[in-house]
């Protein structure tokens, strides 16, 4: 098994971190551009980072988050939406940006950022600092928006956590690669090896995987996100 496949094997979400303790600015600098070489949509690179290491920052976005941990990372990325920049190449251009209307940017974007963020925590692993990815900095979108200043068509989709451990959780299993790789066509009897899974995962959250997606997808699992999104200018809004 060659190293970095070793290391994406070993990765583990880290919620416990050695406080005030800074990240060598030519290793956080690396972790940015490392990022930035991900594969992205015609290059359009349809997303920001913001770093935030102020500490009363932080401690705001742990609130906004619901994630006490933000607290105590060195430094929180948050990877935004950004097509705010083909605002201004359009006004350059002198074309519509007639596409904001479309869902379709929302998946682009998301493909972008999850790409870039990838590429941010093998590069923060390999020096050997831990990460954690935060879903919640959409827990409270229009607030966390206004909070990070972010003009329209920018919109927070995940936070990245990334500072030194304090602990190194065992690595999780995962769902059995017969569960999620198919070849040629979609295969549909995979619900005994979820129920397997049930049984492997317990130890490690209390309840099985099946029962804990079924409960948190029971009803929306965080509230405003449309009418956080249409103020950003996304799905028809500031018409």
């Amino acid at each position: 098994m060659n190293s970095l496949i070793k290391q994406m094997a070993n990765h583990r979400s880290i919620r416990k971190y050695e406080t005030n303790r800074e990240i060598p600015t030519e290793q956080l600098n690396a972790i940015i551009e490392s990022a930035q070489r991900a594969p992205s949509w015609m290059n359009g690179q349809q997303y920001s980072i913001i770093g935030i290491k102020n500490q009363a920052r932080k401690d705001k976005l742990a609130e906004l988050t619901g994630n006490p941990y933000v607290a105590d990372c060195s430094v929180f990325l948050i990877f935004v939406a950004d097509f705010y920049r083909i605002q201004l190449a359009s006004e350059k251009h002198g074309k519509s940006f007639g596409a904001k209307t479309e869902p379709d940017l929302l998946l682009v974007a998301a493909t972008d950022i999850g790409l870039a963020c990838e590429n941010a925590i093998l590069a923060a692993e390999s020096f050997d600092l831990g990460t954690v990815c935060i879903g919640g900095i959409r827990r409270n979108l229009a607030e966390a928006s206004a909070f990070l200043g972010l003009p329209e068509f920018v919109f927070p989709v995940v936070g990245l956590c990334i500072g030194y451990p304090a602990d190194r959780p065992k690595v999780k299993p995962r769902l059995p690669k017969a569960a999620v790789y198919f070849e040629e066509t979609y295969q549909t009897d995979t619900l005994p090896l979820l129920e397997k899974y049930d049984e492997e995962i317990i130890p490690y959250f209390k309840k099985g995987y099946t029962e804990i997606l079924a409960n948190a997808y029971d009803k929306p699992y965080y509230h405003g996100i449309t009418t956080a999104l249409k103020k950003q200018g996304y799905l028809g809004g500031n018409k």
